[in-house]
């Protein structure tokens, strides 16, 4: 177009070049001066910006639940928070008023935790209930129960919590015990919290009788485990009409019993039924994986021994019958040794495992049910670890049961999430789905002239995009 030294002559060229390239090529020339304008009116008309996704993901499975018969909208905000970001109630309320526009300080949580288990406790089991009920076909006839303990980070005790046997070895620890009811698939039906000190035996059946009078149940089988066998438990199951499968202590069995067991010649999978006098069938199985777990516990346990006591820290105090400590001996005074006999006398129990019944079950359907029981023990992992029901910070009892109502509703919300994952086939654990559900975030903006709200929720990623069409939104 030509060429000068001269700073006016160059622009007019450049115009004159422009003018040439759109005609002879037909471009249009794109002035971003309004474009950008605009974002920056979009930008300064940004209201606030939260995590929508939570609330998107859980807050529709707790209203398809029904737990949004529950009006108190604070409530929603703890279950949800227990799910998204377990943390302690002061840490609740600064994740709620920072990334989710809901301003509460902690003292309003506290006030309405000391009336929630009071007024909520019976409505959100029934709400579970009858959510259960729906879809497991109309009706529950099996439960499973255990107990768990849950221990404070404090000397003294109360009430409530108290000292006594703890499953996570803080026997000093005042504590409290948690027995809970799930059905065939782990879903939560019923709850109830204990004394620390209070025998996990004498649990049950005030559960049981509970659970079975308020949905006025005809009739009801029982399955637990080993550690909640006893003469009362039978008796009391045995009076008022209960089917119970128990895991069975076939070592503490009568030697009659005992001698029985060890005379059959079981493979791997095979079962055998023995009557016993008491009218109580005892369906003994043999599972070559569990013979396997067996022998590499026990020589573990042995290695542990010899160690100690090469190295002295083995004295008379520790013969006992606890764990693997039954193998040592006294030696004379003070010579503490290992009995290899019963060392070798408890391997011919390896991969043997016992169910005690009063139903008229099969023993392959005994075996079937009673290995449902560790759906309980993953509620009680998931509670404890994920959902981290524990430490719980709460000095006062109202609080305590607050606290384990809201773990209890959030955990319900959790197994319908793990039933609607796996009903999609969607390839997500519950971690994974909420994990990607916390990075999806909603945009609010207000118009500059006619101040009109307007809400956009912010899809960024594959993930996010097949979450929402998983679940529509």
């Amino acid at each position: 177009m030509g060429s000068s030294s001269n700073s006016a002559e160059v622009a007019r060229l450049e115009s004159d070049a422009r003018e040439w390239i759109k005609k002879r090529l037909g471009l249009i020339e794109i002035d971003f001066t309004d474009e950008k304008q605009l974002a920056q009116q979009f930008l300064n008309s940004i209201e606030q910006i939260t995590v929508q996704g939570t609330e998107l993901l859980l807050g529709r499975i707790f209203d398809e639940i029904g737990f949004n018969a529950i009006p108190d909208i604070l409530f929603r905000h703890l279950v949800i928070a227990r799910l998204s970001f377990p943390a302690s109630k002061l840490k609740t309320t600064d994740f709620l008023s920072k990334y989710q526009f809901f301003p509460v300080d902690v003292q309003q949580v506290y006030r309405y935790l000391d009336k929630l288990h009071k007024t909520q406790k019976e409505k959100v089991q029934q709400i579970s209930y009858d959510h259960s009920c729906k879809i497991l076909g109309g009706e529950i006839n099996i439960v499973f129960y255990d107990v768990t303990t849950l221990y404070f980070e404090i000397d003294n005790e109360d009430e409530l919590r108290k000292t006594g046997f703890n499953k996570d070895g803080k026997h000093q620890n005042p504590q409290i015990v948690l027995g809970l009811l799930v059905s065939i698939d782990g879903y939560p039906l019923a709850y109830e919290i204990f004394e620390g000190n209070k025998f996990e035996g004498h649990t049950m059946c005030p559960v049981i009788d509970a659970f079975k009078s308020r949905y006025n149940l005809s009739k009801l089988v029982i399955i637990a485990d080993s550690g909640l066998l006893s003469k009362d438990n039978i008796k009391i199951l045995n009076e008022k009409g209960y089917e119970f499968i128990l895991g069975a202590r076939i070592k503490a069995e009568s030697n009659l019993v005992k001698e029985r067991i060890l005379s059959l010649q079981l493979d791997n999978g095979q079962s055998e039924v023995i009557e016993k006098d008491d009218g109580l069938k005892l369906v003994i199985g043999y599972s070559e994986r569990r013979a396997k777990k067996d022998r590499h516990n026990r020589d573990r346990g042995l290695k542990k021994l010899e160690k100690k006591i090469r190295t002295g820290k083995l004295t008379k105090a520790n013969i006992n019958n606890r764990g693997y400590n039954k193998y040592l001996e006294l030696e004379g005074e003070i010579k503490v040794s290992i009995n290899f006999d019963k060392y070798n006398f408890d391997a011919k129990w390896d991969g043997l495992k016992g169910y005690l019944t009063n139903t008229t079950l099969t023993k392959e359907e005994i075996i079937e049910s009673y290995r449902h029981l560790w759906k309980i023990e993953k509620a009680f992992r998931i509670s404890k670890y994920d959902l981290k029901i524990r430490p719980i910070f709460h000095r006062l009892q109202r609080r305590i049961e607050a606290h384990i109502c809201i773990a209890f509703v959030a955990y319900k919300v959790y197994k319908e999430l793990e039933r609607q994952l796996n009903e999609k086939k969607a390839g997500l654990s519950p971690e994974k789905a909420i994990e990607i559900a916390k990075t999806i975030y909603s945009v609010k903006v207000v118009t500059p002239k006619q101040k009109h709200r307007l809400q956009k929720t912010i899809l960024l990623t594959e993930e996010h995009e097949y979450l929402a069409k998983l679940f529509g939104f």
